[in-house]
């Protein structure tokens, strides 16, 4: 009986000693690590600036027979670019939506024969002024009522959310009358629709050197009114670049040199 206990038990100790050779092996646990965290980039400033224009508006800004902008302003941005070593594409956009690009930020810059207002400071940077202007009334070449400011009265046409808008809603015994496009108002005008049209005076002269039989302007201008570059704010370095460009091209007499080209 010894014997047979002692051949189990023998037995026993080499499955035992089998088992502890031959068995796979648990495997080693993998350390966990949490993944560091990646920093957001930095904001950058595009490498190519879109700017903001409302093409409307002889002779500064407006499509020609060829399908491009042109005009006074497109002629002077291109000036100061290249001063500036910047890069920019043209966006041409309606008035309301220009402004509210600008103040969105959906915009870079925008140059528009855009008069620098208070209220406008408020949404975005502007530049050094580079070209002064003031309202100043056209009526039919027939019409002896209307001679200035102090008669104005009736229907007045004026581009929706300008300065000349602006104006005529002041003066009393004048309706105002929108018009999205300053030609719109000037085409009125023309049609015996309104009685006048208020707006800045070189594009009041376009019109009319180009109507000189239906129209004339009447009275002296009678706002002080200065252009400036807007520019997002945020954007404090283009608006640097952009008037070192400024300063650089003024210096030189471009605006001498546009008024030729463009009157």
């Amino acid at each position: 009986m010894k014997k047979v206990l002692s051949i189990i038990l023998g037995l026993m100790l080499i499955v035992t000693a089998l088992a502890s050779c031959g068995g796979t092996p648990s495997p080693t646990p993998t350390p966990t690590t949490t993944p560091t965290p990646t920093a957001s980039p930095t904001p950058t400033e595009p490498t190519v600036y879109r700017v903001a224009t409302d093409a409307t508006w002889p002779p500064f800004e407006y499509i020609n027979d060829d399908h491009e902008i042109v005009g006074f302003d497109i002629d002077l941005m291109n000036a100061i670019i290249e001063k500036a070593d910047l890069d920019i594409e043209f966006v041409n956009v309606g008035w309301d939506a220009l402004l509210a690009g600008m103040a969105q930020g959906t915009y870079d810059a925008a140059i528009s024969s855009i008069t620098i207002t208070v209220d406008r400071q408020k949404d975005m940077l502007f530049s050094n002024p580079y070209y002064g202007a003031g309202q100043i009334i056209t009526v039919q070449k027939s019409n002896t009522t209307i001679t200035g400011k102090d008669t104005l009265t009736g229907d007045v046409g004026a581009q929706l959310g300008t300065t000349g808008a602006i104006e005529v809603a002041k003066i009393e015994g004048a309706t105002l009358v929108n018009y999205d496009d300053i030609g719109l108002a000037f085409q009125a005008l023309m049609n015996g629709q309104i009685d006048a049209v208020v707006c800045d005076n070189p594009v009041a002269a376009q019109y009319v050197v180009q109507n000189a039989d239906d129209l004339k302007i009447v009275g002296t201008v009678f706002t002080d009114e200065f252009y400036g570059i807007a520019v997002a704010k945020g954007l404090e370095d283009l608006l640097e670049k952009i008037n070192l460009g400024l300063q650089a091209v003024l210096e030189e007499g471009i605006i001498g040199t546009l008024e030729e080209k463009w009157y």
